[in-house]
């Protein structure tokens, strides 16, 4: 519980900031394990107040995370792989193809990364989030739903499930699996009101159509 709190509330950057484990069991800590970070972020502002970070990971992979205003809401929109396999037509992520699936930590790092530079620049926090960015959050089940305990554990981010959202395509089995697994909001990417349109732009919808989906 407090290496939980020092990594999530206290943003610690080492296991020597965590001031009250033991002098001990900071060594240990030191010695056997690693905080990592995303090691550099790129920041793109738009003229109504988006704030696009293109974040790069440990191992030069890169993925983008959107800072959304609103008057009593400030959205961060996070990433869960790098790339997509859905190949949804409208979409430039499914373009550029699908490298690897996200872990846990890379997940929840961009909300790290990006209070960061809120803090530093004197900004509002985040208030809610959105798995909406790049990748198939039900794609990266593994390592999408142990972030997403972390977003809402009170010795974690402690954010309220009703301000964390995940958003599918449409993976049928994984959405009955998340429900027993964790407890957040869900939206659906429907973008056609039938089976035809829809298996043109959303091609897992010929495997999961409206019907199953709905």
């Amino acid at each position: 519980s407090q290496i939980l709190r020092w990594l999530y509330q206290e943003r610690a950057r080492t296991f020597a900031e965590m001031s009250n484990l033991s002098q001990k069991d900071r060594e240990y800590l030191t010695g056997s394990c690693s905080i990592e970070r995303t090691s550099a972020v790129q920041i793109f502002s738009s003229q109504d107040g988006t704030k696009k970070f293109v974040l790069t990971l440990a191992d030069g992979n890169q993925v983008e995370c959107v800072l959304i205003p609103d008057e009593d809401r400030l959205t961060l929109c996070i990433s869960s792989q790098v790339g997509c396999q859905q190949a949804c037509r409208f979409c430039l992520t499914a373009k550029g193809g699908f490298t690897r699936n996200l872990r846990s930590w890379e997940i929840a790092d961009q909300v790290l990364a990006v209070t960061r530079i809120l803090k530093e620049e004197g900004e509002r926090g985040i208030t809610n989030l959105v798995l909406m960015g790049m990748g198939e959050p039900l794609a990266n089940f593994r390592n999408v739903v142990p972030a997403i305990q972390l977003f809402l554990d009170d010795l974690g981010f402690d954010i309220s499930r009703r301000r964390v959202t995940l958003s599918t395509s449409g993976l049928v089995p994984q959405i009955y699996k998340l429900a027993e697994e964790v407890n957040c909001a869900l939206a659906v990417s429907l973008h056609a009101p039938n089976d035809e349109l829809r298996s043109q732009l959303v091609p897992i919808n010929r495997k999961h159509p409206i019907a199953e989906l709905l």
